[in-house]
C-alpha cells in the first residue's frame, strides 16, 4: 500500500500544480484599456477647464462623448447663432456666440468664461455688482464631473455658437461651487 501511495504522490502533486497555475492565470486580470484618443478640440476643452478646476482644488473633469454630441446638436438646431434657451435642460450649460464666422479656439471660449472669476468672492459666494459670475461658477462646480462641448457656425449670420454641458449640472442658488 505504502508503494502505491507513493506512486500516487508525484502525479497528484503535478495535477496540484497545474489546477494552481491554472487558477493563477485566471485570477490575473486583463492589461488595461488605453484611454481613447480625443480630438484636438475635446482636449483642449478639458485641458482648459480643468487648470481652473485645479486652481480653486476640484476634481478633474472627464470627456463625454454624450454631452458633446448634444452641446453640439442644441448648437445646430439655433436657427440663428443665438444663445440657445437652455433652461429646461437636464445639464449645466455655459454657451459663447462669437462673431466673424469663425469658432473660437476651446481655449479662448473656456478663458471667457473663467475670466469672470476675478469678480467671483468664494467666502460670500457672491459676483461683484455688476458683473456676473454664473459660467465661471459652471466651470468650477465641484458637482459636475463629465464635459461635453460642442460648436456651429452660422454662415449666415457670419457667427458662431459654443454650448458645454456639464453632468451633473450645478450653480444651484445658494450653493458655493467648491
Amino acid at each position: 500500500m505504502a508503494s502505491t501511495f507513493a506512486a500516487i504522490l508525484p502525479s497528484f502533486s503535478l495535477m496540484m500544480l497545474l489546477s494552481l497555475s491554472h487558477i493563477q492565470a485566471a485570477a490575473t486580470p486583463p492589461p488595461p484599456r488605453p484611454a481613447p484618443v480625443l480630438p484636438t478640440a475635446a482636449r483642449d476643452f478639458l485641458a482648459a477647464h480643468n487648470a481652473a478646476r485645479t486652481a480653486v482644488g476640484v476634481p478633474p473633469l472627464t470627456w463625454s462623448p454624450k454631452l458633446s454630441a448634444a452641446a453640439g446638436r442644441t448648437a445646430r438646431l439655433q436657427t440663428r447663432c443665438q444663445f440657445a434657451n437652455l433652461t429646461d435642460s437636464q445639464y449645466g450649460a455655459n454657451q459663447m456666440w462669437a462673431s466673424g464666422g469663425v469658432v473660437p479656439a476651446p481655449r479662448a471660449v473656456v478663458g471667457k468664461w473663467v475670466a469672470e472669476g476675478k469678480y467671483y468672492d468664494h467666502r460670500s459666494n457672491t459676483c461683484a455688482a455688476g458683473h456676473m459670475c454664473g459660467v465661471y461658477t459652471q466651470v468650477v462646480w465641484r458637482k459636475s464631473g463629465q464635459l461635453g462641448c460642442g460648436s456651429a457656425t452660422c454662415v449666415k449670420d457670419k457667427a458662431s455658437l459654443t454650448i458645454c454641458f456639464y453632468d451633473p449640472p450645478g450653480n444651484y442658488v445658494g450653493e458655493s461651487p467648491y
